[in-house]
């Protein structure tokens, strides 16, 4: 249950990102759920080797590499989602991913603590 509820909040969270970020379109809530739950997905099957693969370079930047980990994966869910969700480049997809990075974490020791 806690798996969908934080795909219902990153969904609303690419929303409210879409309306302040210029570069960043979400068409609606449905396509910002789709899109976060294939950016679960994603996280679940690919990212894990791609941090394995990049774990040398995520060590030697200590850990701020796993930032454009996660805007791969976003970039990788742009390509996948199609039109309704669109990212216009890697600079946008690492703003987003911070700023999702951020978010998740007020999110976990906030609201759902377990």
């Amino acid at each position: 249950m806690r798996w969908l509820g934080g795909i219902f909040l990153n969904g609303l969270f690419f929303i409210v990102l879409s309306s302040i970020l210029p570069t960043f379109h979400v068409e609606d809530l449905g396509a910002a759920l789709v899109a976060s739950f294939v950016l679960a997905l994603v996280n679940i099957l690919v990212r894990p080797f791609l941090y394995i693969l990049t774990l040398p370079v995520t060590i030697l930047t200590l850990g701020l590499f796993s930032f454009v980990v996660n805007a791969l994966m976003l970039l990788l869910v742009n390509k996948i989602t199609g039109t309704g969700f669109v990212i216009d480049g890697f600079g946008q997809a690492l703003a987003i991913a911070i700023l999702m990075s951020v978010f998740n974490v007020i999110l976990n020791k906030t609201l759902l603590k377990d």
